[in-house]
């Protein structure tokens, strides 16, 4: 039995979308029936997942790592303590920084957010369908103190970022995507208790499973450490060349029908 681990934006969806092609669909069935378990492991929150996990999966790593279900059964549950939610918010108090709070039952936006040109990336675009199409996001006026797994923020002028990570890099990762357009800096506040590769082996653990069986698939920043932990590392064919360099396996893009090849030149499908 092996432990399949997916990223949504950018692996199994088209960035920013809920729907998978019909052929990862096909493939995660087709696995799920040999007797291997599916498990999402995405940066989204639960909330912003939900379309995607009602598909059919033996579980799920949300927040990059922050909240993780196995069967049902919630397995880590670990928010940001409202000190350093505050601490965040007032080193990220700059006009060039747009944050999104996300929190498992909904996603608050910094109101203009919404009229940044995203471009060039995968959690750039998905930012930008989130704020339109995709997603319910409410404006940060709206937060009234739920729980907050992970900060995702685009800055249009990179230097903006130094005070930031002067005061949060101790406590949090700075995860940035690796495809920049011009000044512009996209990535997440990701505590430092948790990533998804440890996520994998908090699953590992709890189905007493070795990590030698596990195989991950992904395309961008976030999913280093999914990459350099599992047992077999995927990036997709559209995703960063940075992860490209430390996978294992690269397979052809999400829109070509890359998941059903992987599945397939896996003997997993």
């Amino acid at each position: 039995m092996k432990l399949i681990f997916l990223d949504i934006d950018g692996t199994l969806t088209i960035p920013g979308e809920n729907v998978p092609p019909q052929s990862a669909l096909d493939a995660i069935r087709a696995a799920r029936e040999n007797g291997h378990k599916v498990f999402l492991c995405t940066g989204r929150s639960r909330s912003m997942s939900e379309t995607v996990a009602a598909y059919g999966f033996d579980g799920a790593i949300y927040s990059a790592g922050g909240y993780i279900v196995c069967g049902g059964a919630v397995v880590y549950d670990h928010p940001m303590s409202a000190d350093e939610l505050r601490r965040v918010l007032d080193a990220m108090r700059d006009p060039d920084i747009f944050c999104i709070l996300e929190t498992s039952e909904t996603t608050f936006a910094d109101a203009d957010a919404e009229s940044f040109s995203a471009a060039g990336n995968s959690e750039a675009v998905r930012w930008r369908k989130m704020l339109t199409e995709s997603f319910d996001v409410r404006p940060m006026r709206d937060y009234r103190g739920e729980p907050v797994y992970k900060v995702s923020f685009l800055c249009t002028r990179r230097a903006a970022l130094e005070y930031p990570r002067q005061r949060l890099e101790g406590r949090f990762q700075f995860c940035l995507q690796d495809f920049l357009v011009g000044d512009t800096v996209n990535g997440e506040l990701i505590n430092r208790d948790f990533d998804k590769g440890r996520a994998i082996r908090r699953v590992c653990d709890y189905l007493g499973a070795s990590i030698d069986d596990t195989i991950g698939f992904g395309d961008s920043m976030n999913d280093l450490d999914m990459i350099a932990t599992a047992g077999i590392g995927v990036c997709m064919g559209n995703g960063s060349e940075t992860l490209k360099a430390r996978s294992d396996k690269i397979c052809p893009p999400v829109d070509k029908d890359g998941l059903a090849t992987a599945f397939r030149e896996l003997g997993l499908a």
